[in-house]
């Protein structure tokens, strides 16, 4: 620890701190515009000068600067700092001026504006007048994609997109080209940035030199309605701040949550808002004569039960989607039980994953931060990049702390980060557990090994035995211990780990999904887009939001609210249960999904038994208590190796396969019904299917 005197005020600090941080400490504010916590320290702008007595006789730059590198007084005395001296307020606005001498006056145009750090700390720490009459240097815009836009005349330099690319999205876009007053930030031949991650460089932006170019010239920050939520792109569950205006959502911002996303968001979480208001379902339709035809909810629901009333229960099934939520799916199941029948699944087609075998068979149970405290990584049938961005990002940090050796079973190509192939098939696996392969003692020389298995392993003929294989090379490699489990699933469904929690599985002679889409007679598809829909013969119930492929083939559609239109919680691949919040208003005659599945078993005769979500809520927590402790990933006490490596054993029954093994994501922007909406979604697609076109050519 370090002592030191900081406007007056004595301080003690860790020796590894900067000066910017200790004077952070001390309560003092410290303006900056190229320093960020969680980059390298640039040392560009210089806005953040402060006075080091006893040190040079000039300001200096306080991000820069450790507290070990201060001088004592003559006797000993702690290092004394000034933020507020002569010294440094003349410094500081001597910066600023030096700053918007080039900047352009674009306030009142610019979509940064009210929100913008320039703005901020040129009213605070600027002077009121500019003595330069010199014309202003232009600089010409770049073309770096079809998020981020650039007004690169805003520039000042700062280079924290630089870094963030370099060092968060770990593939180096943009770099700063030229010197002096020719310096510019560019993408070198002005391509489109590649990254999943590269969104968070309009938030990085202290000015407003990047911007979201879908979101540009439609609204300012002070007419936005801003709701804490959370995202349900995928399973990792990022905390976000949806703006809407009136019924309309504009944009969607990330939030901070150490624990989960830090302080990013992937690309398609930020910008999928555009999919949220394209090919809604705002009424109910029954199909007449092989059309759908537009009908009221009384018309809908009279046809559902006339159907339902000729149909054995054993013969009704129910498959949740990928957007299901923890309520939506609690009524479904509420509702299926009341009906007599045992067949509802929340899993793709042959996933093997079941609440049986016990929670920690497919949690995250390292949980997301826990990947900063592993030693080695085992990736096995997963493409973390496209799965996962935000963790992939978090691997990536663990792997630039060094001593973090990284082996992948699978084809998964570039993952920003180097990797040792271990091969692409099972048999892989089989060489791990018997030793031939040198992985797996860098596993066991590690106290903290983990395992990340994706659903690519999970779906196969023969995941069985491929995850009884993993079982067994997780116990004999200290994978699972007494006081650390780093046997990983990574989901790439939102509605995944709720699903399982409740026990949204086929009961007791049930039938999962692959048996229902060919043996129901009644179908209820919730949200269920992603799957062979031509296989199923029944009379098929879409209750969802969007016209996508299970509107397509039904016969009744229930318009349904989208999870920006409603409460409601999920929980994310590590057991993290989560809520989101209302930010606007589903369009035209559109319910909440709990609405209409009560209203629905009305018609049915099988009435459940709430009439409000705190009614649900209530039950639900009563049946599942964890599903009330919002925010938290419950811990289970020490882990039981032999109980875990048990469960998992037990479904080892025959041979695997050496066929690769692939991540089921085919298009990373293509993945669930509000992707596919978006047109924003679709001009990256299109963009990376011509990129990927022009290499293979």
């Amino acid at each position: 620890m370090t002592k030191l005197i900081i406007d007056g005020k004595e301080i003690e600090v860790p020796d590894h701190y900067t000066i910017l941080q200790a004077c952070e400490e001390a309560g003092a504010e410290i303006p900056r515009f190229c320093f960020h916590e969680r980059l390298s320290i640039a040392g560009n702008c210089r806005m953040c000068l402060v006075e080091v007595k006893g040190g040079p006789p000039k300001p200096q730059a306080s991000c820069a600067l450790g507290v070990r590198d201060c001088r004592p007084g003559p006797n000993g005395e702690p290092p004394e700092i000034s933020t507020k001296s002569p010294m440094v307020k003349k410094a500081r606005e001597g910066v600023m001026e030096f700053l918007l001498i080039n900047h352009p006056l674009d306030c009142p145009i610019c979509d940064q504006g009210g929100e913008c750090d320039l703005q901020d700390q040129a009213m605070a720490y600027g002077v009121d007048k500019n003595r330069f009459a010199e014309n202003k240097r232009a600089v010409e815009d770049k073309y770096i994609g079809p998020l981020v836009r650039t007004k690169m005349t805003r520039c000042i330099h700062c280079t924290r997109c630089v870094r963030f690319t370099t060092e968060v999205a770990g593939i180096s876009e943009l770099g700063l080209l030229g010197r002096g007053e020719d310096a510019e930030i560019t993408t070198y031949l002005e391509t489109a940035m590649t990254s999943e991650m590269q969104g968070n460089v309009i938030d990085l932006c202290p000015v407003g030199a990047l911007t979201s170019r879908p979101y540009q010239d439609t609204a300012r920050p002070w007419e936005l309605r801003k709701t804490e939520s959370i995202d349900v792109m995928d399973a990792v569950g990022s905390s976000i701040r949806v703006d809407a205006r009136g019924r309309e959502v504009m944009r969607i911002m990330p939030r901070l949550h150490e624990d989960v996303n830090e302080e990013w968001i992937s690309d398609k979480s930020r910008f999928i808002w555009d999919g949220l208001k394209s090919q809604r379902l705002d009424k109910p339709y029954v199909r007449v004569g092989g059309t759908l035809k537009p009908a009221t909810w009384d018309t809908a629901f009279a046809t559902i039960a006339r159907k339902m009333k000729t149909v054995k229960a054993d013969k009704i099934g129910a498959i949740a989607g990928a957007l299901s939520s923890v309520e939506d799916m609690f009524a479904l199941k509420s509702l299926m039980e009341k009906l007599g029948s045992p067949n509802m699944d929340c899993r793709e087609p042959g996933n093997i994953l079941h609440p049986k075998n016990g929670r920690e068979t497919y949690l995250f149970n390292s949980t997301i931060a826990g990947i900063e405290e592993a030693d080695a990584l085992l990736i096995v049938g997963s493409n973390p990049r496209f799965e996962a961005a935000v963790l992939n990002s978090r691997i990536l940090k663990r792997v630039k702390m060094g001593n973090f050796p990284v082996g992948v079973v699978g084809e998964v190509g570039d993952l920003r980060y180097e990797y040792e192939h271990l091969g692409s098939g099972a048999n892989t696996i089989k060489e791990l557990v018997s030793g031939k392969n040198k992985f797996a003692a860098k596993l066991k020389k590690t106290k903290k090994p983990m395992i990340i298995i994706g659903q690519g392993a999970l779906t196969r003929s023969d995941s069985k035995a491929l995850v009884g294989l993993l079982g067994e090379l997780a116990k004999t490699t200290g994978v699972i211990s007494k006081d650390w489990n780093g046997y990983n699933v990574l989901h790439t469904n939102a509605s995944q780990v709720g699903g399982l929690d409740l026990g949204f599985v086929p009961s007791t002679g049930g039938k999962d999904t692959a048996s229902m889409l060919k043996n129901m007679e009644v179908l209820i598809l919730h949200g269920a887009d992603e799957l062979a829909l031509n296989e199923a013969k029944g009379f098929k119930i879409y209750i969802g939001s969007h016209g996508d492929v299970g509107a397509h083939h039904a016969d009744v559609i229930l318009p349904a609210s989208t999870y920006t239109e409603k409460s409601g919680s999920f929980v994310n691949t590590e057991g993290r249960v989560q809520m989101t919040s209302r930010a606007a208003f589903a369009p035209g005659e559109a319910k909440e999904d709990w609405a209409i599945l009560r209203a629905l078993s009305a018609y049915l005769g099988a009435t459940l038994g709430f009439d409000s979500l705190a009614d649900l809520r209530s039950q639900l927590y009563s049946q599942f208590p964890h599903f009330a402790m919002l925010d938290e990933v419950a811990v289970t006490g020490e882990v039981d190796v032999n109980a875990i490596s048990k469960s998992l054993g037990a479904s080892k029954t025959g041979k695997v396969l050496d066929t690769p093994l692939t991540s089921p994501i085919e298009d990373y922007f293509m993945t669930n019904p509000i992707a596919r909406a978006s047109k924003v979604m679709a001009e990256c697609s299109a963009l990376r299917a011509g990129r990927m076109q022009e290499a293979a050519e």
